[in-house]
Parts: C-alpha cells; structure tokens; sequence
C-alpha cells in the first residue's frame, strides 16, 4: 500500500539526499567519537563533553533519518564503505590540537548543513512535508551548535571564515 501517496521515481532524489545525508552523519559521527577519545590538555573537561553530547545527537539522527527512508519505503545504505563512498564528510586524521578538532568540526557542519538544505529543497519539490520538517529541525539544531562552537573558536583566536 503505498500510503504516503508518493510515486517511486519523485521520491527517489529525496531518497538519494537523505541517503546522503545519513552517510555523512555516520562519517561525523565517527569523527566526534575519535575526537571525544583522543582529547587532552587544557580544554579536556569542556570539549570531552562536548563532543560526547554532540555524537549522542548524531547518533539519534542517524537512526531517525533511516526511519524516515525506510518510511518513504525505500532503502537506508547501511554499510560503512557505502558511507565513505557517499559522503561529503571526510573521516578526520589524529588531531593533538583540541583548537584544530573544534574547526575540523565546524568544517563538518558546514557539509551537513548544505546536505540538510538539499533534503529540504529536493522534498520541497514534490511537498514531502514529513521530510522537510525533520530536516528542517536538524538545521536549526545544526546552526545553534555550529553558532556555540564558532564563539568558542573566536574566543581561542581561531574563528572559521564562512
């Protein structure tokens, strides 16, 4: 029963963008966990938790945007070879520096935010409201936590020019 009322072939750019988006969300959070694991120094107490709360968000994101895959009744990719091979996210390198993983980070918003916004546009098209709405929360969640970390930046003398 097709309940949603969408044809296969009209959702099938808003499947590949949320696909997308789900791979990029993976390789963030995997990046989140490496960073959250190897952090030291002075900003340790700050950013240990910081990154553990940002990676628990991620983490509840990415099962809900394979929910909303598999509501629109196709697929999630669920395999981390197809996530590197998808995402606009890059698995991030060793970092010493905590400043260094702070811009790495917003480097990775920045790539999910322009991912969230081609969900919205592309589920827009064919008014897939239910999409749009969870997309639309993430990026507003996504900027706010992209604002925090930016102010933190600016305060350590490294802010990310956009």
């Amino acid at each position: 029963m097709n309940y949603l009322g969408f044809k296969s072939q009209e959702i099938k750019p808003v499947v590949n963008e949320l696909n997308k988006l789900l791979s990029n969300y993976h390789i963030y959070y995997q990046n989140l966990r490496n960073f959250h694991w190897n952090i030291k120094g002075e900003n340790f107490f700050d950013l240990h938790n910081q990154f553990e709360d940002l990676y628990n968000d991620a983490r509840l994101k990415i099962d809900e945007i394979a929910e909303r895959i598999l509501t629109l009744r196709q697929q999630p990719v669920s395999r981390f070879s197809e996530y590197l091979e998808i995402s606009d996210v890059e698995e991030a390198e060793m970092q010493d520096n905590d400043r260094e993983m702070v811009l790495i980070i917003l480097e990775n918003h920045q790539k999910l935010i322009k991912s969230l916004r081609a969900v919205i546009e592309n589920a827009g098209k064919i008014s897939d409201e239910g999409t749009i709405d969870m997309a639309g929360s993430f990026l507003e969640n996504l900027e706010k936590k992209s604002w925090m970390l930016d102010a933190w930046s600016v305060r350590a003398g490294k802010a990310v020019q956009v």
